[in-house]
């Protein structure tokens, strides 16, 4: 679990509206917030602008400028003004923003942020349109603004018994001056109609009817498809090529051999087969006779890096990452020692919609659709490495058919682009199949850890180590693959010590959802069950004991939203409740049947959770998972947050159970879902979550949930089996 100190958003006092008139009658807001602080590994920070539109028959529409990726902001968000300008949610039309940061500034999704960034600016623009529509039926009437109150769209004068609807007042309220948003009154929440109650998100029953919404349903007139023939492992370069086949085969317009450019999270060398159809794109592709050299991969395989792991942590030595008073002397008086070593894979985000994108060049300007989490990043690359300027590229954000933090990345954007830049006045569509989709990936690093722990004669923890062996270059852990000084449980063991050893490697690396800790989060309470077992206790005790005492841990660290203060008492407070939740103290032990806990820290939200698991042989069966829940004080749409931790608990086991990419020299051995399996219907267990409310501001739900189901999971099967879980995934057991 991450820790640091808080980190408060702040807004600026300079934020303002700008209002204008509709055409055909209504009121347009823009809402413009200088200064929002992201934090200090949030150079980019700007402004944050959110536009609200109300026309002459009181309808109101919301633009949503984040991309939504099944997280729901495309409901939470527009559902924050809603409530403030107290108007009914089911007149609320909500329209997906293109690319515009002029207008937008920060367009993104990651990092469990928005709740977390927007609850006050979101709430702002709607109280502040609210507070025009009052001013402009005093100003009508003649009375006080004092004297009318809002409802469901209506401004009511409850002395006269007369009202108006928002339709009617929005050409004025387009007249008056903006609030300063500072002194704007918010509701009192014990008055929310809409937060807090169940909405179905905005886009479900137009998915559900199959209508275009997503990347890959992009069609337009005259389109082109395109696919790319990469090299077999990373890293590798193309040395020639004889495309003659396939450049005669049926629907094949062109075949083009594009340099690699950027690195891995641009475009490496490749061959693109372009056709009228992608069935004959695919078909075409199988005929080119393709020579790699691949020989920057060699030697880079899945069991050397386990080999090396292993000789590292016999050296025990590493570089520091974190010492406190002298664990190794602590261990040497200890009255017990337990030790052990954990280890987990590479992992893909195997996204249902594989990555693509459209684009069409024309008169030196860029036009594209794409399921992009960043789309700063990839309109960046593109006038970097392609040389088109920015303000020549128009970016239509669609829909994301799973994101997970692979399209944090921008590689299938550029390749797109570069296409059509070959290729000018053509719409192609550059889609990939879900082989190329899981051998190039940005996965999630594998890991190993060598643990210590040291007890005293009464069973308290006295002394922590781990040496941690993980992936980057030049001696530095890749982003996504190091491990915070502040991690659990430093801060609450006196004599600690973190060490880790850094592997060169070419496979690229990149977040999943809940980066670091869906890894971490495992092996830390997988081991910490160990000792707690070791010192006549269970998890739970164990981690209550360390939290006892009411303190906030931490310090700034990373970006990734799980680098914030950890505070004791609200681990408490989900840890009690979830062991209420499953009946703890009853639980089963041995006999192919048993409970395990797991709890963990991260985007700023604090999950206990606790499995229900059976072992029979080699099968485990999840029965139920308990799930105790601290974001904050306000669950903005309960019906997408239950949905985003029920995803996060089904992720986190199937990653668990069967998740593996493995590779030699470079080349990925898994193709598709045969060999790297999701979750499924029939092992989803049934899901029951307990939210801790907590005056504390609301944060995210995208990814805090994964991590502890993990470890809840394997401490389960121990408790049932006595089978200890130290590498993943659990399908390799023995």
């Amino acid at each position: 679990m991450m820790a640091g100190r808080k980190q408060a958003v702040v807004m600026d006092r300079r934020a303002f509206l700008s209002v204008s008139a509709l055409a055909g009658g209504g009121m347009a807001l823009s809402l413009t917030m200088p200064g929002l602080a992201l934090g200090a590994h949030h150079e980019d920070t700007g402004m944050l602008t959110a536009y609200v539109a109300i026309d002459s028959s009181g309808d109101v529409t919301i633009t949503a400028k984040n991309p939504e990726i099944g997280q729901g902001v495309k409901t939470s968000l527009p559902m924050l003004i809603a409530e403030e300008l107290d108007c009914e949610w089911s007149r609320v039309k909500v329209v997906q923003a293109d690319f515009d940061p002029s207008r937008y500034q920060r367009q993104r999704a990651g990092g469990s942020l928005a709740i977390r960034f927007e609850w006050l600016p979101m709430r702002q623009a709607g109280a502040a349109a609210r507070q025009m529509l009052l001013a402009a039926a005093a100003e009508a009437s003649g009375l006080p603004a004092g004297e009318f109150s809002t409802r469901d769209g209506f401004v009511h004068h409850a002395a006269s018994g007369r009202k108006w609807s928002y339709g009617e007042l929005a050409d004025a309220a387009a007249r008056q001056p903006a609030p300063d948003l500072s002194r704007v009154r918010l509701k009192d929440p014990k008055d929310f109609r809409i937060i807090g109650k169940p909405a179905v998100g905005v886009d479900s029953e137009r998915v559900l009817r199959g209508e275009a919404l997503f990347g890959i349903d992009t069609n337009m007139p005259g389109m082109l498809h395109a696919v790319l023939e990469t090299p077999p492992a990373h890293g590798g370069r193309l040395r020639s090529a004889d495309t003659s086949a396939a450049k005669a085969a049926r629907g094949v317009v062109a075949v083009l051999k594009l340099d690699g450019i950027g690195g891995p999270d641009a475009m490496s060398d490749c061959v693109a087969v372009i056709a009228t159809n992608h069935w004959y794109a695919e078909q075409a592709r199988k005929l080119l006779k393709l020579e790699w050299d691949v020989s920057a991969a060699q030697g880079h395989s899945l069991d050397a890096y386990a080999k090396e792991a292993a000789r590292l942590h016999d050296a025990n030595s590493g570089t520091v990452l974190r010492s406190d008073g002298d664990a190794t002397a602590r261990l040497a008086e200890a009255a017990k020692v337990v030790r052990a070593r954990y280890s987990y894979p590479f992992i893909a985000h195997a996204t249902l919609e594989p990555q693509n994108c459209t684009a069409l060049y024309t008169d030196g300007a860029l036009e594209m659709w794409a399921p992009t989490q960043t789309p700063e990043r990839g309109v960046g690359m593109i006038e970097r490495l392609l040389g088109i300027p920015a303000d020549k590229q128009t970016l239509h954000i669609t829909r994301i058919g799973g994101g997970f933090g692979r399209r944090l990345f921008a590689d299938y954007m550029v390749q797109a682009a570069a296409l059509a830049k070959a290729m000018p006045g053509k719409p192609i569509q550059m889609l990939w199949n879900r082989a190329e989709d899981t051998k190039r990936d940005f996965y999630r690093p594998g890991g190993w850890h060598s643990f210590a722990a040291g007890l005293d004669e009464d069973g308290g923890l006295i002394a922590f180590t781990d040496h941690f062996a993980t992936f980057g270059s030049g001696g530095k852990p890749d982003r996504t693959a190091a491990m915070q000084p502040t991690h659990f449980p430093a801060g609450l063991v006196d004599d600690l010590l973190f060490t880790v050893d850094v592997m060169d490697t070419v496979i690229p690396m990149g977040p999943l959802r809940a980066p670091g800790s869906n890894a971490l989060a495992y092996a830390f309470q997988g081991f910490l069950d160990e000792v707690a077992e070791a010192a006549g206790k269970d998890l739970p005790g164990l981690m209550l004991e360390l939290c006892a005492e009411d303190r906030m841990i931490g310090e700034d660290v990373n970006g990734w939203g799980t680098g914030w203060a950890f505070r004791t008492s609200r681990a408490r407070g989900v840890i009690e409740r979830v062991l209420k939740d499953c009946g703890w103290a009853k639980r089963p032990r041995g006999g192919g049947r048993g409970l395990g806990f797991g709890f963990y820290f991260s985007h700023q939200g604090y999950f206990a959770e606790v499995a229900d698991v059976s072992v029979e042989g080699e099968n485990v069966k999840v029965h139920k998972v308990w799930v105790a829940a601290d974001v904050g004080s306000h669950i903005v749409n309960p019906m997408g947050a239950e949905a985003q931790v029920t995803g996060a608990i089904i992720d986190g086991l199937a990653e668990a159970m069967g998740q593996r990419i493995s590779f030699t020299d470079g080349v990925i051995e898994q193709q598709n879902f045969d060999t790297f399996p999701l979750g499924r219907i029939s092992a989803t267990p049934d899901i029951a979550i307990s939210w801790v409310i907590t005056d504390n501001a609301p944060s995210g739900l995208g990814e805090p949930a994964l991590p502890p189901a993990i470890p809840a999971l394997t401490n389960a099967i121990y408790a049932a089996s006595g089978k200890r879980i130290r590498e993943l995934p659990i399908q390799s057991w023995s």
